[in-house]
C-alpha cells in the first residue's frame, strides 16, 4: 500500500463518534499502573490500551497477561509485541500477580497470555501455577482464563488436548478462547492460527468438563459480512460455546491491518439479538466491547 492509499484510507475510515470514549478516572488507572509496574507484570488492559480499562478497574476486575509481553505469533490486528525469542519466564510472576490481585481487591480476574510456542506445554502449566497462587491469597476471587490455542511446539494435536486439559482440570470460572474473525478471514487476520483449531479448543473444554462455561469473541471490521458472522456464531454453538463477545476492531497503527468497516451500534444490537436467539447464555455486543468486558457479571 503506497502513502497516498494510506492517507485515503485514513480519510475515508475516520473514527466515528460512538468509538470515542473517556478512558475513565485517572486515579483508578494510576493505582493499577503503579502496582503492575513496580512488580514488572503485564495486563492486556494496558498493553492493548483497552478503552474500557478505567471502567473495569472501578468494578474490581482486570486482565493479567502472563509470560511476558512478547508473542511468538504475528496476528495482523494485535499491538502486543512480536518476536521469536521471548523473555524467559519470571519464576515470581504467579506470586506477583496474586499479590496484585490482593492489593487491588479484585473479585474477578481474567488470566490471558501471549502465545508461547517456544515452551513445551505452550504455557498451560503456567496458567495453573498462577491460578493456584491467586487462590492461596484470594479465596473468594473468581478466575477466568483466556488462553491461546496451545497448538505450538512439537506435539501438535495430541499436545493441544493435553494442554487444554491441564487448564480445565484447574477449574476456572470460565474458559475463553477467541475465534477473532470469520473463517474466510482467518489467514490474513490471524497469522499462525486456524478456524477449526480454535473451535477444537472450545470443543475440548466441554468434552473434558461440561460444567465449565466456555466463551469466545469476534472483532468486527475486517471485511466480514453479516451472513459470515451468523455462520460463525452457529459454529460456536455447535461446539456448545456458552458466552459471546462482539466488538469493533480498531487499528492500532499503520503497520496493522486496516479497518474495512465500522459497524454501527444498531448493527451490534441486531447481531446481539441474533446471538441470543441462537442460544448463547450471555452476550455482550457493542463497538467498544472487548473479550473481558463485564466478565465478572457472567
Amino acid at each position: 500500500m503506497n502513502s497516498n492509499s494510506v492517507k485515503n484510507n485514513i480519510n475515508v475510515m475516520s473514527i466515528p463518534s460512538w468509538l470515542k470514549k473517556s478512558i475513565g478516572k485517572a486515579s483508578e488507572i494510576s493505582t493499577v499502573q503503579k502496582i503492575i509496574k513496580t512488580r514488572n507484570i503485564h495486563t492486556i488492559c494496558e498493553e492493548g490500551r483497552c478503552p474500557n480499562r478505567g471502567e473495569c478497574y472501578s468494578k474490581k476486575t482486570a486482565t493479567f497477561m502472563l509470560m511476558g509481553a512478547t508473542c511468538t505469533r504475528a496476528c495482523a490486528f494485535c499491538q502486543v509485541d512480536k518476536g521469536h525469542a521471548p523473555m524467559p519466564l519470571d519464576p515470581q510472576e504467579p506470586q506477583k500477580v496474586a499479590e496484585s490481585v490482593k492489593l487491588l481487591g479484585l473479585s474477578y480476574v481474567v488470566l490471558t497470555s501471549v502465545a508461547r510456542d517456544d515452551l513445551d506445554d505452550g504455557g498451560a502449566q503456567w496458567f495453573v501455577k498462577t491460578m493456584n497462587a491467586i487462590r492461596t491469597l484470594n479465596h473468594e476471587t473468581k478466575i477466568e482464563v483466556l488462553t491461546p490455542d496451545f497448538w505450538g511446539g512439537k506435539q501438535r494435536e495430541d499436545g493441544q488436548k493435553q494442554r487444554v486439559s491441564t487448564v480445565v482440570f484447574a477449574k476456572p470460572a470460565c474458559y475463553n478462547h477467541n475465534i477473532e474473525t470469520v473463517e474466510r478471514l482467518q489467514g490474513p487476520v490471524r497469522r499462525g492460527a486456524k478456524y477449526k483449531r480454535s473451535l477444537d479448543v472450545l470443543r475440548l473444554v466441554k468434552k473434558i468438563d461440561p460444567t465449565i462455561p466456555t466463551k469466545s469473541g469476534l472483532m468486527l471490521g475486517h471485511g466480514e459480512t453479516e451472513a459470515e458472522i451468523i455462520a460463525t456464531l452457529k459454529d460456536l454453538r455447535r461446539v456448545k460455546c456458552d458466552r459471546l463477545t462482539l466488538g469493533q476492531y480498531m487499528r492500532p497503527s499503520l503497520q496493522h491491518i486496516p479497518v474495512q468497516k465500522y459497524w454501527t451500534p444498531e448493527e451490534f444490537d441486531r447481531l446481539g439479538e441474533i446471538a441470543n436467539s441462537l442460544g448463547f447464555s450471555h452476550v455482550r455486543s457493542g463497538p467498544l466491547v472487548r473479550s473481558s468486558y463485564h466478565a465478572g457479571e457472567e
